[in-house]
């Protein structure tokens, strides 16, 4: 099991680091292995989300995740996308951009610091309703029942999650966007932050309400259509064999590629604290992102956010506090290391708290803790 689900991501890493010493020596292997190392710690959180909305897809769009998904996170979000942004930021081409990471390394990574209030704001709010929505939903588990229960009831209220973001949005403009960090010093990027939230904002109501219009439509027809199939499902251990097809199941993708995007915006900023070579960024952070994927498969097809009911809940707590820490820093530098602990330390106290709450559950009724309330 565990050789066929990161048995690609061991052949990756041993390509990866064997083109960085064959092409540019020891220094670029041990940059491409730390950058390997810190991707995947920074971004466990990432996993998790993703498998409670991978575990809703049946295994063929599973296998897209782990294949075409993988090719869309290494050469779209860790190659093309910094080049993207210095090719409007320079308004040169993408060839001429290219050029330019390679010939002036430095200059490229000043425009590409220089687009981080326009990212961060755009991924900051894209997470930040990932968070809100989840926050304010009410659900049968609560994790921090004191926090979880009055949201919850608050969640009521129409479009309160999209008010929240909104309001954060504007403090964010009316404060830390005016004077907004820039590789020459500071300056005032309020209407960049503002339109990149927004953006961000209506491409998680787009992508997100496509996906659940979907997902909401084709349980219906599984309803209807398959009462024996559902009797079955139940009978079985473990997650189902079947899931999402068609329609649910591509806005879903789409829905995980974007989710996946927006967690890949700090650490491809922040990989510049190592190195300014692209394509030493693009294969440490591609080898951390081919792990990430593997994980995300490895925790659907073992069940764990069904064993470790609140693994989701504290993944979900990260997103919150890096969509908070994102927005600020628009201003602020703040260290990498910072950012990836508050997710580890988060998700390493709701697993606690679950082992805790199996312990409680098996000790009283010596059931499986799948089966807790």
């Amino acid at each position: 099991m565990l050789l066929r689900t990161f048995g690609w991501s061991f052949a990756i890493t041993v390509v990866g680091l064997t083109l960085a010493g064959l092409f540019w020596g020891w220094e670029a292997l041990a940059v491409v292995a730390l950058l390997s190392v810190l991707e995947i710690s920074l971004s466990f959180d990432n996993a998790v989300v993703n498998a409670g909305v991978l575990k809703k897809l049946n295994a063929f769009w599973q296998k897209i995740f782990l294949s075409v998904g993988i090719l869309i996170a290494v050469f779209g979000m860790r190659l093309a996308f910094p080049v993207l942004i210095v090719s409007l930021s320079a308004q040169k081409g993408p060839i001429a951009a290219v050029q330019l990471a390679l010939d002036e390394p430095t200059k490229y990574e000043h425009l590409v610091t220089d687009a981080h209030p326009a990212i961060a704001a755009f991924g900051g709010m894209f997470l930040l309703m990932i968070f809100l929505d989840f926050i304010f939903g009410e659900r049968d588990i609560q994790w921090l029942r004191w926090i979880e229960r009055p949201l919850a009831k608050l969640g009521k209220i129409d479009m309160l999650s999209v008010c929240t973001a909104l309001t954060a949005l504007l403090v964010s403009a009316l404060t830390v966007a005016t004077h907004a960090h820039q590789s020459y010093g500071h300056t005032d990027k309020t209407a960049t932050v503002l339109l990149s939230g927004v953006a961000g904002l209506i491409t998680y109501l787009i992508v997100g309400g496509l996906s659940g219009h979907f997902e909401n439509r084709l349980e219906e027809e599984e309803d209807r259509e398959h009462d024996a199939e559902e009797k079955t499902k139940e009978a079985n251990d473990g997650p189902p064999a079947s899931g999402l097809a068609g329609k649910a199941a591509f806005f879903t993708f789409l829905y995980l590629e974007v989710l996946d995007a927006s967690f890949s915006f700090d650490g491809v900023i922040g990989a510049f604290a190592i190195t300014n070579q692209i394509f030493w960024m693009a294969l440490g952070l591609g080898i951390g992102a081919m792990y990430i994927r593997s994980l995300t498969v490895y925790l659907v097809r073992q069940g764990t956010l069904e064993d470790y009911v609140y693994l989701e809940h504290g993944a979900h707590y990260a997103i919150g506090a890096l969509a908070v820490i994102l927005l600020v820093t628009i201003q602020y530098q703040i260290n990498e290391i910072i950012t990836g602990l508050v997710g580890v330390v988060l998700i390493a106290w709701s697993f606690w708290s679950s082992v805790r709450r199996n312990r409680v559950f098996t000790d009283d009724s010596g059931s499986s803790p799948r089966e807790a309330p």
